[in-house]
């Protein structure tokens, strides 16, 4: 092994089944652990995201390919299949497969994959070692199971808009699909757990991961805000609703964040707006005062906070102990020392563009690191190599093709 140790997850097959952003997104961290996650698309289209531009890659000669930075974001370390479920051999394709995988993940629609004889029953009964974990908009029973699930309606349906935007405007979405984002990490956590459990046991298990679930779940304080208080949550806009300063001001050039989180760090920030006299009123002294008295507070520090600019800001700010931060746009993100040096920025190999440059993994092992990154696949990139590894002959594998099936 020219002593680089083992990934986390080296000899674990993941059988992949899901298209947009939940499911992949969950199967690529898998695959960054290194998992080997094999793809399964639809024969000539593939996951829908591949159509989900502009922008799409640009080849070496400045060329637009077919590979979406949609489809890119989500698809890192995996392999390619194009398999055609809807017909008996595809079928008979996936349950080998399955056979010789340890997870399944798949976002169908409630009842889709029994249609198909590929349900966790069918699977599981021929490799009872199986975890097949099935995402979809609102789980496998309740009122809502049949129902199309896509992360805006649930950021609506679960609360999250409510509490998002202007207190004067409309309510707003996220600006990334945070509802595909958690659901997808809740189902990756629910996967290595079932796996904990199927090494000690031999028994698989089957996960039932819903958008709305996840979504209300990660409500987190807001969610408790309402059980125990009684009391629904306005939007805040930018500020928080139980602690005060926690938002953004505007300065002379721009905005920035003040997070202000106990009494003894707004007294310092009385003092660096030379306003001593704050933290001393009766009204401001406590953040449960600060929090009944924000509307005649909060106008005080605005005003102060408009005399110098960002840069000033965050010096005094940062040299005061005084949590804060800039309000960056993508390429100050992207060209931030901070995210450089911890590789969030990373580069892979592509036959198309020679190079593409992708998010990096946020995730750091002492140990077991995550898998270098491969670019993400192709369409059907591996089919045939996948095929054969399954037990395939090469006549076999032209007669699917000449069927259709891959």
């Amino acid at each position: 092994m020219n002593g680089v140790a083992p990934r986390a997850l080296a000899g674990v097959r993941v059988l992949d089944l899901t298209r947009v952003l939940a499911g992949p997104w969950s199967t690529q961290v898998l695959a960054d652990l290194g998992a080997d996650v094999i793809k399964v698309e639809r024969p000539g289209s593939g996951d829908d995201t591949r159509g989900w531009g502009p922008p799409f890659l640009r080849d070496a000669a400045g060329n637009e390919t077919a590979e979406s930075a949609y489809f890119l974001c989500a698809n890192r370390n995996k392999r390619s299949l194009t398999v055609d479920i809807s017909t008996d051999d595809g079928q008979a394709i996936i349950r080998r497969l399955a056979m010789q995988s340890d997870v399944l993940v798949e976002n169908f629609k409630v009842g889709d994959m029994a249609r198909y004889g590929l349900d966790a029953a069918t699977l599981r009964a021929a490799n009872p070692r199986l975890v097949y974990c099935s995402i979809t908009g609102f789980g496998q029973d309740g009122p809502y199971a049949q129902r199309a699930g896509y992360d805006f309606a649930v950021q609506g349906l679960g609360g999250l808009m409510g509490v998002t935007g202007a207190a004067e405007g409309e309510p707003q979405k996220v600006g990334v699909a945070v509802a595909d984002l958690f659901t997808g990490l809740y189902a990756t956590v629910a996967i290595l757990a079932a796996l904990r459990h199927r090494d000690a046991t031999g028994e698989g298990q089957v996960i039932d991961m819903a958008l709305l679930d996840a979504q209300v779940a990660m409500l987190a304080n807001l969610g408790s805000h309402y059980l125990v208080g009684g009391e629904v949550p306005p939007r805040q806009g930018n500020a928080h609703a139980n602690i005060v300063p926690y938002q953004v001001f505007s300065v002379a050039d721009g905005h920035i964040i003040v997070a202000v989180g106990n009494d003894r760090q707004f007294a310092r920030l009385c003092d660096l707006l030379d306003e001593p006299a704050l933290a001393d009123d009766a009204r401001f002294t406590t953040n449960a005062q600060r929090v009944r008295h924000r509307h005649m507070l909060v106008p005080m520090l605005q005003a102060c906070f408009l005399q110098r600019d960002r840069h000033a800001w965050l010096s005094l700010l940062e040299a005061a102990g005084i949590p804060c931060g800039p309000v960056n746009d993508l390429a100050d993100v992207f060209a931030d020392p901070q995210v450089q040096m911890r590789g969030m920025v990373v580069e892979a190999a592509h036959p198309l563009a020679g190079a593409v440059p992708l998010v990096g993994s946020p995730i750091k092992l002492s140990v077991t690191a995550v898998q270098p990154p491969r670019a993400p696949p192709m369409l059907g990139q591996h089919t045939d190599s996948v095929l054969r590894e399954a037990g395939f002959s090469e006549g076999e594998i032209a007669a699917l093709r000449s069927r259709g099936a891959v």
